[in-house]
């Protein structure tokens, strides 16, 4: 799928330029007619690019003085080019392209590496029409509310639960910030209503926005996805859960849980691990639950291999509605 994704991005960016060089061919023909002086410059500035061509083959012992002043001659031009597009109203890259992309003129390429608009691209396409590009619009940090939270210590835990979300919010950009070069791997765990699933919502927001591939399932999602790609040998799917930038796995423990998908979970998690391939986990089961649900092995590697976030309080859904209701 990702394959097929990346055939269309490159349909998209090869249509942009076809346009481009279109509407640059009516730019010309527009400033021909009312400017002429300018197309008869850039006629000039051709045939004077087309000696310095020449001069630089033929080997002449003053090669570097013509050179030097048929180059002037073209600085001089271009600067009279553009002083007439400006006093005529127009700017002065009027008559160049124009592209959606400076970085890499709509190609989808600096070099080998792909562009930061290519990763966007895909983004766009893998969330096209569904519910989450809805959802993302609203669940983002700049409406994490951590007032919701109360700064009030209960007896059983180290510190309030608004201080614990302020740490676990400090973590989160920490991850955001050190995605590019950490293997970090996130489980978010505590009681329902604590934030879980809206902070997975604000990181993930945040990393498409800087043009990460994130992709986001629920557990029940994951396991049906899994078992299609064992039983009906679905290779594209595969393609985009092993290798997005980050695979989001909302609410681990609610799916059914059966020997088969402990097994298959336990084989795909460690595919991903052993990639390097970035996974934030959410659970409302405490740890302990979690040992006891799932196979020792994926325990292991859910307590062993990620960084560790509780989230505990009252349930935010109900605060933030007692909230509103004030208002």
């Amino acid at each position: 799928m990702i394959r097929r994704y990346n055939a269309r991005i490159m349909q998209m960016y090869e249509a942009a330029r076809i346009e481009e060089e279109n509407l640059l061919k009516e730019r010309k023909s527009e400033i021909e007619k009312k400017i002429p002086e300018v197309t008869a410059i850039d006629q000039e500035i051709a045939r004077l690019g087309l000696r310095l061509s020449l001069e630089m083959l033929s080997g002449s012992r003053d090669i570097e003085a013509l050179i030097a002043a048929q180059k002037e001659k073209i600085t001089e031009l271009k600067v009279r080019k553009s002083e007439l597009l400006v006093s005529r109203g127009y700017p002065m890259d009027y008559l160049e392209l124009h592209y959606n992309c400076g970085r890499c003129r709509d190609t989808g390429y600096i070099g080998s590496a792909k562009c930061p608009c290519f990763r966007s691209k895909l983004v766009e396409l893998y969330y096209e029409g569904s519910e989450m590009k809805r959802i993302l619009r609203e669940h983002s940090f700049a409406n994490f509310d951590i007032e919701l939270y109360s700064s009030s210590r209960r007896a059983n835990e180290p510190k309030s639960p608004r201080k614990n979300i302020e740490d676990t919010l400090s973590k989160a950009w920490k991850f955001i910030e050190d995605f590019q070069d950490s293997r970090e791997n996130l489980l978010f765990f505590g009681g329902p209503g604590t934030g879980k699933t809206f902070l997975s919502h604000c990181i993930a927001k945040e990393l498409l926005d800087r043009g990460w591939f994130v992709v986001y399932k629920t557990s029940e999602e994951l396991v049906s996805d899994l078992k299609k790609i064992r039983f009906e040998t679905d290779p594209e799917l595969e393609e985009i859960l092993l290798n997005c930038d980050l695979l989001i796995i909302d609410d681990l423990g609610s799916e059914q849980i059966t020997d088969f998908s402990k097994t298959e979970l336990f084989t795909f998690l460690n595919k991903k691990l052993l990639k390097g391939s970035k996974m934030l986990v959410s659970t409302n089961c405490g740890l302990e639950n979690l040992a006891n649900l799932y196979s020792e092995r994926i325990s292991s590697r859910l307590l062993g291999e990620f960084t560790l976030c509780k989230f505990y309080g009252n349930d935010i859904r109900i605060s933030k509605n007692i909230k509103e209701t004030k208002k």
